[in-house]
């Protein structure tokens, strides 16, 4: 069965089938905060999904981050180490990559075991 989280017209926050949660690329609200305030607010809403579909970080397979400016990305780290489950850390990618809105300065993907 296919379980839809957070519905919008052109997606959804997070889908599920097979045994797997699928996240949505997800993105901070205040889109002038800086990496750091950006990164916690998309691990929040990574947590509030993973909430909502009934597991934790500790069930992360797969994180998929994007940066605009990779010289962020010692900065990102330290929001991003402080908050993964180190008993289960899930394989993760990390890419330069040009994000929808130029004040973005972060914007990630996951993978979750249900």
């Amino acid at each position: 069965m296919i379980q839809r989280y957070q519905k919008g017209s052109r997606m959804s926050q997070a889908v599920s089938y097979g045994g797997l949660v699928y996240i949505a690329g997800q993105v901070a609200e205040n889109r002038k905060a800086g990496i750091e305030d950006q990164t916690r607010d998309v691990l929040g809403k990574i947590d509030a999904l993973l909430k909502e579909a009934g597991i934790d970080r500790s069930r992360l397979i797969a994180v998929n981050v994007f940066l605009p400016a990779i010289v962020d990305f010692e900065a990102m780290n330290s929001v991003y180490d402080d908050w993964i489950d180190i008993d289960n850390p899930p394989a993760r990618a990390c890419t330069e990559a040009r994000l929808a809105d130029p004040d973005l300065r972060v914007e990630m993907t996951a993978i979750a075991a249900l």
